[in-house]
């Protein structure tokens, strides 16, 4: 009995844990598109848009990138689609749900402000 409340307290620390992490990690991804220091682009991924971006934002858009590249990979593999094709699919989404005011990178390659 006390085996499985001390393993439910564990489980449960754990789990606040995890959620603590992900709020917190929403929050600066959130925070950094609103500051205008990063964007959505239509192949997928975030890109600088101020190139000058603390080194702390750099390192959020590459793991964030890692993270949907591991996740197109996973829908391609199992679509039995090319990569390329849900990566365009992530990005055309992603721009879609931007919040205005937040910046956006048009195919010609500029950066401008969601409206």
């Amino acid at each position: 009995m006390k085996s499985n409340k001390l393993t439910t307290k564990i489980f449960l620390a754990l789990l606040i844990g995890l959620l603590s992490i992900s709020v917190a990690y929403a929050s600066a991804l959130s925070e950094a598109k609103a500051s205008g220091l990063i964007g959505e682009q239509p192949n997928g991924y975030l890109g600088l848009v101020q190139q000058n971006a603390p080194e702390h934002v750099k390192a959020l858009i590459a793991d964030v990138n890692a993270k949907r590249k591991a996740g197109y990979q996973r829908i391609a593999d199992r679509q039995g689609t090319r990569l390329n094709d849900v990566e365009k699919v992530g990005g055309q989404t992603a721009m879609e749900k931007t919040l205005r005011g937040n910046y956006i990178r048009s195919p010609s390659g500029s950066w401008q402000k969601k409206q």
